[in-house]
C-alpha cells in the first residue's frame, strides 16, 4: 500500500542530494546528517513508494532508477513552491504583499476610484477591494469586519475606532444657474423656505447634515423635501430645476467648474467638515493595511477634489 502521508521532505532532500553528489557520504555531508541518517531516509522513502529510488552505476556512483527521477522532478516542482510560499509570507508579514478591504461613504466615491488607483501604483503587490456605501452601511460594514479601513465623515461612536483627519469637506447649497437666488449676496429665508429641498436617504451623512442646517436657520420651521437615493440623481434634480440641494462640495467640483450648478452665499455657508481615515481598536491592522493607512494619511487629502 502506498503511503503518500509518510513521505517526508526530509526524505526527499535526500534523494536529491545523492542524484546531486553521487554518493550517500556526499549526499550528508551536504545536507549535514550522518551517512546512515540518508540511508535511513532512503531506505523509507522506498518504502513508502513501493520502488526503489537508486542503484549503483558502472562508475561507482549512485544513479536515479527510473522511478527515481520521476520523484526527482517532482522535488524540484516542490522545491520551488516552497520557495513561492515563503516569499509570499515574507510579503504578507512586512506589508508588502496582502488584501485590505476599504470602505467609503457614498460621497467618497467621486474621488475614492483615483484614490485606490494611486495606491494600487504604489502597492502593486497589495490587493485593494473598494466598498461603497451610505454612512450606516459603511458603519455596519466595520463592525462585521467587512472592511478594514473606512474613509467616512464624522466618525462613529461604535464601533471603538482610532481615527485621522485626512482633509477638508465643505458643503454647499446648490443651485441651477438660472435660479432667482444665483448670484445674490443676502437670500431671505422666508424665501429660501419656499424652495423645495433635495436630499439623500435617512441614515445619509449628507442628510443629517442638511436638517441640521435648515433647522438652524430656520428654528425648526417646516419645508418641502425629496428624498433621493444618489448624488448624481440630487445633482440632475437640482439641474432640471426640482429644488435646491446641500451637497458635498466634492461631488459637484466639475458642475460648478462649467456652471452647470452655482453655490448660494448664505451665513454659515459652507458648511465645514472633515473626512476621516479609520480603523476599529480592537482589531489589529493587516501589515498590508498598515502601509495602506499609513500612506494615505501622509497624503493629507491631495487626493481630494480641489475646486
Amino acid at each position: 500500500m502506498h503511503r503518500p502521508d509518510a513521505i517526508t521532505l526530509k526524505q526527499l532532500r535526500a534523494l536529491s542530494a545523492v542524484a546531486a553528489h553521487g554518493s550517500i557520504t556526499k549526499a550528508a555531508e551536504a545536507i549535514r546528517l550522518t551517512p546512515p541518517a540518508v540511508h535511513t531516509q532512503l531506505k523509507q522513502l522506498s518504502e513508502n513508494m513501493h520502488a526503489e529510488m537508486l542503484r549503483r552505476g558502472s562508475s561507482g556512483k549512485m544513479e536515479l532508477t527510473p522511478e527515481g527521477e520521476v520523484v526527482l522532478e517532482s522535488i524540484r516542482r516542490i522545491e520551488v513552491e516552497l520557495d513561492a510560499c515563503m516569499r509570499s509570507v515574507s510579503e504578507l508579514r512586512d506589508g508588502r504583499a496582502g488584501f485590505v478591504q476599504l470602505g467609503v461613504v457614498s460621497t467618497g466615491k467621486y474621488f475614492a476610484p483615483g484614490l485606490v488607483a494611486m495606491l494600487k501604483r504604489v502597492f502593486p503587490e497589495i490587493r485593494i477591494d473598494l466598498v461603497v456605501g451610505n454612512r450606516g452601511q459603511t458603519i455596519a460594514a466595520l463592525e462585521a469586519r467587512q472592511i478594514q479601513l473606512a474613509i467616512m465623515g464624522r466618525p462613529p461612536r461604535v464601533p471603538i475606532n482610532t481615527s485621522v483627519l485626512i482633509g477638508p469637506h465643505p458643503h454647499v447649497l446648490i443651485a441651477p444657474p438660472d435660479h432667482r437666488f444665483a448670484g445674490m449676496r443676502r437670500i431671505d429665508p422666508d424665501e429660501l423656505f419656499e424652495e423645495t429641498f433635495i436630499g439623500r436617504e435617512e441614515g445619509s451623512g449628507t442628510r443629517i447634515l442638511m436638517t441640521r442646517f435648515l433647522d438652524r436657520i430656520g428654528d425648526g420651521r417646516t419645508y418641502d423635501a425629496i428624498t433621493m437615493s444618489s448624488n448624481e440623481t440630487i445633482k440632475q434634480a437640482v439641474i432640471a430645476g426640482l429644488g435646491l440641494a446641500l451637497i458635498s462640495q466634492h461631488t459637484v467640483v466639475d458642475e460648478l467648474h462649467t456652471g452647470r450648478l452655482v453655490k448660494l452665499d448664505l451665513p454659515g455657508l459652507p458648511i465645514e467638515r472633515a473626512w476621516y481615515l479609520l480603523n476599529r481598536d480592537d482589531i489589529p491592522l493587516t501589515p498590508a493595511a498598515e502601509r495602506v493607512r499609513a500612506y494615505i494619511s501622509q497624503m493629507e487629502g491631495s487626493f481630494l477634489p480641489q475646486l
